[in-house]
């Protein structure tokens, strides 16, 4: 069973010529589909569809997801979010994105540590891991993010800054640590008052914030990946579902957030609107930064037709999570596409939220 939402109004009221607007209708319909049937046959346990396009937007919630306003664990899609907070520092000249990152932590230094930058971290071109090698060590004893970054400080770099490409939570670690230390406040306190609150995301938190473990949407653990504890029953006190890990608020995959506030989050970029980053800052985070051949990347950010679904631009941006999320916004068309799940990305594949997020991209 699954509920239906309509937010503002209907997409049909504004889609072009009725034939277009059926034929777009269809698609959205066909989107929702493939969410109904993956909770209804057990695969998903929770879902929410999201889609805005312009003035009107489309919801619905499936499965566990009470409403439209049910909050997920977002995964990766944190660290956009927290690189946003980082970059309204930028915006007040507090740092500058060719800084190098010993400048803020002093003992980031030798064996090419000197060479990181800023942009470096953001772009995941630092040549900092992914996970640290004692990930599990420190999830097991419930590790504070300053002790992950004091671990990420002293890791060996895997190849010289800018010259490869490779996906790292620990650089937005410590993207996320530099903004701690330039504004003086906690990354859960300073991406609430600088992201969540100027663009109303009244149903997010870093952490938990106000909310309470039972008001988030449980993750189906037993196919996550092994640095989440998946498959692990002796991981259950560190998790994705464990209160230490949903109480921590990692920058790198701790946000939660409703798929509507996702998409609010999304409009910042896409109109320039100018709530939370300068309009050029918000330009400056959407395009590529690296070099030709590396994987492109905005800041915190996927960028370009793979950052969508099948269909999107070159144009487009957005993230996905690993705990079984998408989110992306296209400019040439106007829309955002949120799905958020509990199944983990690595469970299936096509993944339902990949499937759905597609037949979103076709219908614009």
């Amino acid at each position: 069973m699954h509920r239906r939402t309509f937010v503002q109004c209907g997409l049909t009221l504004s889609l072009g010529t009725p034939v277009l607007a059926a034929l777009r209708q269809e698609k959205l319909d066909e989107a929702a589909s493939v969410l109904a049937r993956a909770t209804s046959e057990g695969q998903v346990k929770a879902a929410v569809l999201h889609v805005a396009q312009r003035e009107t937007s489309f919801t619905r919630a499936f499965g566990a997801a009470k409403n439209e306003h049910a909050m997920f664990l977002l995964g990766s899609i944190s660290k956009p979010i927290a690189v946003t907070a980082l970059m309204t520092l930028y915006d007040r000249g507090h740092f500058r994105l060719e800084d190098p990152l010993k400048k803020y932590l002093p003992q980031f230094r030798g064996d090419g540590r000197d060479q990181v930058t800023m942009q470096h971290l953001l772009t995941h071109v630092s040549g900092l891991p992914d996970q640290l090698p004692e990930n599990d060590e420190l999830r097991r004893k419930h590790a504070t993010l300053g002790e992950f970054a004091e671990h990420a400080v002293r890791t060996p770099l895997s190849f010289a800054p800018g010259t490869k490409y490779q996906y790292s939570s620990m650089a937005i670690l410590l993207a996320s640590r530099v903004a701690e230390l330039i504004s003086g406040r906690d990354i859960r306190d300073l991406i609430d008052r600088t992201v969540f609150q100027p663009l109303q995301m009244k149903h997010s938190a870093q952490g938990l914030g106000r909310f309470q473990l039972e008001d988030m949407v449980p993750c189906q653990t037993d196919r996550a990946a092994p640095e989440a504890g998946g498959g692990d029953p002796a991981a259950k006190n560190w998790d994705w579902n464990s209160p230490y890990w949903r109480k921590l608020g990692a920058p790198w995959g701790g946000t939660h957030a409703s798929a509507p506030d996702v998409a609010r989050f999304l409009a910042e970029f896409l109109r320039e609107a100018g709530a939370v980053v300068k309009p050029e800052t918000a330009r400056l985070m959407t395009r590529n930064h690296n070099a030709p051949g590396q994987t492109p990347r905005g800041l915190g950010l996927n960028v370009g037709a793979g950052a969508g679904s099948k269909g999107c631009s070159d144009r487009t941006f957005g993230h996905t999570g690993s705990t079984g999320t998408i989110a992306w916004a296209d400019p040439a068309t106007q829309t955002i596409c949120v799905v958020l799940t509990s199944l983990p990305a690595r469970a299936v594949q096509p993944h339902p939220r990949d499937l759905a997020a597609s037949s979103v991209a076709a219908a614009f």
